[in-house]
């Protein structure tokens, strides 16, 4: 069985080194074994599970959502299909969600940039954006409400 050290794995996975400690430590991969040296010495499913977990997080899965899919993967006789058709349901509505937000985030952006320099905020107390991200403004809704 071909052994490799952290930085092997980090290379082959295209990560960083800390994401290998990273995913370690929250228990994503297996603890490696050790060689006399003290070294981690990681498989090649360590790859493996890494570039899983990469591209998962790519289309939106949270590391939780990952670990649960990553115990499906790895388990040749387990595949829970109901539970798996359950996740899409979830995962479909939360993507709607997001959606939503994020047309609604643009909206207000358009709104902002397509006023005139005249009427843009005179303090950060009424910008639009600021309030948004501080989470002072409970409900930007791109109602011309006289800020920017």
């Amino acid at each position: 069985m071909v052994r490799l050290t952290i930085s092997q794995v980090a290379a082959q996975s295209n990560v960083h080194l800390e994401t290998v400690r990273y995913y370690e430590r929250r228990g994503l991969i297996a603890k490696p074994y050790r060689n006399a040296s003290g070294y981690r010495m990681f498989t090649q499913e360590t790859v493996e599970d890494i570039q899983f977990i990469k591209r998962a997080q790519e289309i939106g899965f949270s590391l939780e959502e990952i670990r649960g899919l990553l115990t499906i993967y790895r388990q040749e006789d387990y595949f829970p299909t109901y539970e798996l058709y359950q996740t899409a349901l979830s995962k479909i509505q939360e993507i709607d969600e997001q959606i939503k937000r994020l047309s609604h985030f643009k909206a207000t952006l358009e709104a902002v940039t397509q006023r005139p320099s005249s009427m843009h905020a005179s303090s950060k107390l009424q910008c639009p954006i600021l309030l948004k991200c501080s989470n002072k403004e409970e409900d930007i809704d791109g109602k011309d409400r006289g800020l920017y």
